[in-house]
């Protein structure tokens, strides 16, 4: 009878040891997760900005192309 249970605790002690490094990854994985989409966001303000700022440029080149 002794060595199943040991066996056994030993098992819950593995799935222990290995459930701390799994949350850890996952809390990492969350935050990277958090920093692409800010970027993202980022990225996607500068290209409308970016869009923004050329259209009146792009209008003085048509007007250019026009005379």
């Amino acid at each position: 009878m002794l060595w199943p249970m040991l066996a056994l605790v030993l098992a819950v002690c593995g799935l222990a040891v290995l459930a701390v490094p799994a949350v850890r990854v996952y809390v990492e994985v969350r935050r990277l997760a958090r920093q692409v989409a800010d970027s993202s966001q980022r990225i996607t303000r500068a290209a409308q900005d970016l869009e923004r700022a050329s259209a009146p440029l792009g209008a003085h080149v048509d007007a250019l192309r026009r005379d």
